[in-house]
């Protein structure tokens, strides 16, 4: 069993609180655990826990389990309606009720049907509390019909031509699954050909001879009932056109070759969906699931794209060889039109979707369970949203709440009901209706009114013990209704314990976030409510934090040899460490050689198993520590030795060498580098790399090189040392065996052609005396060659050339030997000049206050005189000269690659007048400028105000200053202020909207509550909109006037003779008991102490004159022994001075400096606390008794 409790809520003064606040007030219901004797006298409206599903399909092979389960106290009794009416299941011997739950079986496995049962249940569970009700449960068996029965046709396509093969398979519940298979039950291959759609159709884009088959056969699998039904197979067969002899051809009648589109090549068109555009309609949270399939030949490749925005990157996914697309949890946000576009290399084609996004009703604020005293106020928030937007409906007791019976405490305000003074008979279980034509939302919510003194649930003098530095969780577990409120005590003296150090939980939880030495001592739990008291004492210790002084450290051995760790722990004195050594995460190997001591381990003669992770770690019954190093055997490999060249050749050689040891880790490869002592001398490069199991490489050599070899060897840990270098081989000289690359023309000047190339490093070159023919002519002239051979440089200038013409180039090297092969031909250009012409018609589109688009005629190529990089726009504002008062204005500019002829420009400043023009870039620079045109852009919505302050705080009224928006891009209009109150507990109040005219820096709010927190939102306007608002904070002064008045009434002659009277009636009582007690008499309280002692009376303080507190026994039952004050009831003088009396109790509470009340209650839902008093993790909340399981 559990108690649901209200979460806390603050219990303002009426007429005081505007309704907004008051529902921000609740939050959901908690369960905490209680014990049976405090079950034993409280009571709870049913909860539905266990429910079947609305839409509830059943396997008519099995018996029928409806589920109905609810909690409450007294335990709730359950009835059922069937298809609107009562379901008397008394009248038939099928179905039962399971004992003690309202889950219903129907035994149909003996001899009833499943369809007999079909139809529409409801449960209902009932106490004297109220009545709870299920969802609406739509109970359907599932079915796996059999296909009808048809007679298929074998088909006869041409190759190329396009092809549907229908599934059409019988509707069952829930939908088959489809998919095709041949006779053998093999898949069959789908491709970006071949696949099948979303309706089960097999689709194929063209038809190849291979696609020929008798076996087609496409099956329905129906899940719920574990069964596959198969279609009649489907015979295909594919022939070439050339393979028809006329004889064959004339006995084909038309209808005889299936479809009729061509088998030559085509554009595509679409198999499915049919036309240009179509519409899909989904709700929210479904799965959206786009088809598009085309035929063509080629075959056609699908894209998607979406019209008014982008596809969601992390939930779009692209199926069916993108042919289908997927957008799964879609939102009102997916709504638009999707294309997909279908594209082979005779056309393209495109077909739009319109997809809309309805939603079935979802909560916004589902009904919390609500638990009240009785004179409390409350409310139920019933929110819900959907498309189209749900109608709210609320029922009492499972009945329409028009036609249910009144209570006058209640008050219906469209989503919401409102409770005022609410009795124990104002108990109920309400249901919020939320529906629209997608479906429904069914909300039970419980109003339960309790009247309970606190009770303290968690154990007396619990010991908690805790590592410094760490939070440290101290529970008070409690209940009680109204909602008791919570104080911490340190010692037997001292204030209660403030959240400015310490955490107050709403579960009663008192959380140290860092507890130090000093946080050890004894802690006083004490619950408060109108109804009584209850207080409880948990002692805290703080202990030393383990600590591992040294750690191990990494280590690298040879086989052989010996190495140690070592692990120093430091630790509390009144803490036994339990310090272990683990080797990869397990227990160390159970071998002599691994010796532990106090503080090291050490493991002799190391093999190559040993190596890996040690770890450390230290134990303490409160926390545990540990380190680790990583232990390493083995090491490079040494180098390889006795290098030697044979089979020497003009181009090639072949290397041998022996490797060195390899150090217990294999070699995985060699690395042979090289030297060329004659063109580089002292450098290596790289040669080649061969495996590792392999100890000779045949090398190629160029011609002209003096080379010497080296080897180095390479395992899993690094490389190794290069070998000792071998023999020296020269190669004889050759004639270039390639040419320079990255051969260019391009003009430095106007009149000149620039002709550069990579040179040949000296080991291509292959011989002597290396040098370049440098080769060039006009592309679209007749001349012939010019060449020139130069010496080994990488540049080659020619002079005399026209402006920006096309020249063909080509650099061809050679040497002693001779010239290296034919080189290629390269195109470059002679040099450009600055374009000639400025671009024309330019003009302006203004887009928005801050974008505009520019539009201009691209100027003639000749014109351009060099390579057209583009168009460059510069503009400017009148302003920026104006305002900083500059000789030259300051220019943007934006650059458009290409050969575009309109642009946009981004950025622009709202309100302001601009200047622009455009020029060609061509490689030279730019061209003159088009002619200025100047244009203006709108205004715009302003920039948060420069400032906002708040001065002069008064008992009701604040001024706020403020400066004007750095940037109001227009002209300002007015000003917004919307303020509202701040709680306590930071909750806020209700929103006010204020107009200012856009003249004003200063306004003063008069009317304000004293000594209140109000948030400021404050942001200016033009005619184009609201701009972004700036926030503060500011708090009205305290009603010291009101005070004044309380402190002055003592002073009044009417209170002195009014409080002279009281003290004389008391002395007249006093005395009157004082003789009836000498006479031996009894007194009404006497006697009624004498019958019922209780141990949360206490006497009249010495010192002050206060009455202890009398109460009845029943209705103050102690929650556990040791909870009573001493036997003779009395309070020490050394305690006296520091009792919780002084801290308020009973019904007094807690008051506002107004007098009103601020006692609230407030709560969450968490885990069980766990058992066992010796941890020091957050218990679960048992916070506040208000109902339970």
């Amino acid at each position: 069993m559990q108690l649901e409790i209200m979460p806390r809520k603050k219990r303002l003064s009426a007429g005081r609180v505007p309704l907004i606040l008051f529902l921000c007030q609740m939050i959901s219901a908690l369960d905490v655990p209680l014990d049976s004797k405090l079950l034993e006298d409280l009571v709870q409206p049913p909860t539905i826990t266990q429910q079947s599903p609305k839409d509830y399909i059943v396997d008519p092979r099995e018996n029928i389990v409806i589920q109905c389960e609810a909690k409450g106290k007294p335990p709730p009794s359950f009835s059922w309606t069937r298809n609107g009416t009562h379901f008397d299941i008394d009248k038939d011997p099928l179905v039962t009720m399971k004992a003690g739950l309202g889950t219903l079986i129907i035994n149909i496995m003996g001899e009833g049907k499943a369809e007999t049962y079909e139809g529409v249940y409801q449960c209902t569970a009932r106490n004297e509390r109220g009545a709870a009700i299920s969802n609406n449960i739509v109970v359907r068996p599932s079915r796996s019909p059999l296909w009808t029965k048809e007679k298929l046709e074998p088909i006869t396509l041409r190759s190329g031509q396009s092809l549907i093969l229908p599934c059409r398979p019988p509707v069952g519940l829930p939908p088959a699954i489809i998919f095709w298979m041949d006779n053998s039950f093999q898949r069959l291959p789908q491709s970006e050909r071949v696949s099948q759609g979303l309706n089960g159709d097999l689709y194929f884009s063209n038809v190849l001879p291979e696609d020929s088959r008798e076996d087609y056969i496409c099956y329905a699998r129906f899940n719920h009932t574990q069964t596959i039904q198969q279609k009649q197979p489907i015979s295909l067969k594919v022939v070439l056109v050339d393979e028809l002899n006329d004889t064959i051809a004339a006995n084909l009648s038309d209808t005889e070759v299936y479809g009729a589109k061509s088998s030559r090549e085509r554009p595509p068109t679409f198999l499915t969906p049919q036309g240009n555009a179509s519409n899909k309609e989904e709700l929210r949270g479904n799965v959206l699931s786009l088809e598009c399939i085309a035929e063509g030949l080629p075959t056609p490749i699908i894209y998607w794209i979406k019209e008014d925005g982008t596809l969601p990157t992390n939930r779009t996914f692209y199926r069916n060889f993108q042919k289908t697309l997927q957008i799964t949890q879609v939102s009102e946000a997916d709504s638009g039109k999707y294309q997909c576009i279908a594209k082979n290399a005779l056309g393209v084609i495109h077909h739009t979707i319109s997809v809309t996004v309805k939603a079935a009703p979802y909560w916004i604020m589902a009904p919390q369970n609500l638990v009240l005293s009785p004179g409390e106020d409350g409310a139920l928030v019933c929110r819900a949203n959907g498309n189209p937007k749900p109608r709210i409906s609320w029922l009492s007791n499972g009945v329409p709440i028009e036609i249910a019976p009144d209570d006058p405490s209640r008050k219906i305000n469209g989503d919401t009901i409102i409770f005022s003074s609410v009795q124990e008979r104002s108990s109920a279980v309400y249901q919020c209706n939320a529906s629209n034509e997608y479906g429904y939302l069914l909300g039970n919510a419980f109003v339960n009114v309790l009247a309970e003194p606190p009770r303290i649930l968690t154990s007396e003098n619990t010991l908690y013990q805790v590592i410094a530095n760490r939070p440290a969780l101290l529970d008070c577990a409690f209940f009680g209704s109204p909602l008791p409120t919570i104080e911490w005590f340190k010692g037997t003296k001292g204030s209660a314990l403030r959240e400015d150090t310490y955490v107050l939980h709403e579960n009663g939880t008192l959380e140290i976030p860092v507890a130090q030495k000093d946080s050890t001592g004894t802690y006083t739990c004490v619950a408060r409510n109108k109804l009584g008291m209850a207080k409880n004492e948990v002692h805290l210790e703080i202990k030393d934090p383990t600590r591992i002084i040294k750690q191990p450290e990494y280590a690298v051995v040879q086989r052989g040899s010996t190495v140690s760790f070592e692990c120093k722990v430091k630790h509390d004195h009144t803490l036994i460490p339990t310090v272990i050594w683990l080797k990869d995460n397990g227990e160390l190997p159970s071998d002599g050689r691994f010796t532990v001591d106090k503080d090291q381990l050490v493991v002799a003669d190391v093999s190559d198993s040993d190596g890996g992770t040690y770890t450390c770690v230290a134990n303490t019954t409160l926390d545990d520590v540990s380190a680790s190093a990583v232990l390493s055997v083995v090491d490079v490999p040494n180098p390889p030795f006795d290098l030697e060249l044979t089979d020497q050749l003009d181009k090639s050689v072949q290397l041998s060498w022996t490797p060195g040891d390899d150090n217990n880790s294999p070699i995985t490869k060699f690395i042979i580098e090289y030297e060329d002592a004659m063109h580089e001398a002292g450098l290596w490069h790289h040669q080649t790399e061969v495996p590792g199991t392999q100890t000779t490489a045949q090398l190629k050599l160029s011609p002209y090189v003096n080379y010497s070899f080296r080897v180095m060897a390479e395992n899993s840990l690094g490389r190794s040392l290069p070998s000792e270098a071998s023999e020296q081989y020269l190669t004889k000289a050759a004639e270039p065996d390639k040419n320079p690359m990255t051969v260019e023309g391009l003009g430095s000047e106007p009149d000149n052609l620039v002709i550069t190339w990579q040179p040949l490093n000296g080991f291509e070159s292959n011989g002597p005396g290396l040098q370049y023919k440098v080769s060039w002519r006009q592309k679209d002239g007749d001349d012939e060659w010019t060449s020139v051979v130069v010496a080994n440089v990488s540049k080659y200038i020619v002079s005399g050339t026209p402006t920006f013409v096309p020249y063909l180039i080509k650099v061809q090297a050679l040497n002693d030997v001779g010239f290296a092969p034919e080189p290629a031909v390269v195109m470059g250009h002679s040099g450009e000049d600055l374009p000639m012409v400025a671009p024309g018609n330019v003009h302006v589109t203004v887009v928005n206050s801050t974008l505009a688009e520019v539009h201009w005629d691209p100027v003639p190529l000749k014109s351009v005189r060099g390579h057209l990089q583009g168009y460059r726009i510069y503009y400017w504002t009148d302003q920026n000269s104006s305002k900083r008062n500059r000789r030259h204005i300051e220019k943007k500019i934006l650059t458009f690659q290409g050969s575009k002829t309109h642009g946009m420009l981004p950025g622009l400043e709202p309100f302001s007048h601009y200047t622009l023009n455009v020029r060609v870039v061509n490689g030279k620079g730019e061209g003159p400028a088009s002619p200025d045109r100047v244009f203006h852009t709108p205004e715009g919505v302003p920039s948060a105000p420069s400032s906002l302050k708040i001065v002069n705080p008064t008992l009701d009224s604040l001024t706020l200053e403020w400066d004007p928006p750095s940037h109001p891009n227009g002209i300002l209009t007015e000003y917004t202020l919307k303020y509202q109150p701040i709680n306590s507990t930071h909750e806020l109040g209700p929103l006010v909207d204020l107009k200012i005219p856009a003249n004003k820096t200063r306004w003063t709010l008069k009317n304000l509550n004293f000594s209140t927190r109000y948030k400021f939102y404050f942001y200016a306007q033009t005619s184009a909109g609201s701009g972004s608002q700036i926030t503060e904070e500011a708090v009205t002064t305290v009603d010291e006037a009101m005070a004044s008045r309380q402190v002055d009434i003592a002073t009044q002659g009417w209170f002195i003779g009014l409080m002279c009277a009281v003290a004389l009636l008391i002395l007249i009582l006093l005395i009157v008991c004082f003789i009836r007690r000498n006479k031996g008499g009894k007194y009404p309280v006497k006697e009624k102490e004498d019958a019922h002692p209780d141990p949360e009376i206490q006497p009249m303080k010495e010192d002050d004159g206060t009455f202890g507190e009398y109460s009845d026994a029943e209705d103050h039952k102690p929650l556990k022994k040791g909870s009573r004050t001493p036997s003779d009831r009395t309070v020490k003088k050394e305690d006296s001075d520091d009792s919780l009396v002084d801290y308020g109790e009973g019904v007094n509470g807690q008051f506002n400096e107004d007098g009103s009340f601020i006692g609230q209650y407030s709560g969450k839902k968490e885990k069980e606390p766990a058992e066992g008093n010796e941890s020091s993790e957050a218990p679960s909340p048992v916070n506040a008794m208000n109902s339970f399981v």
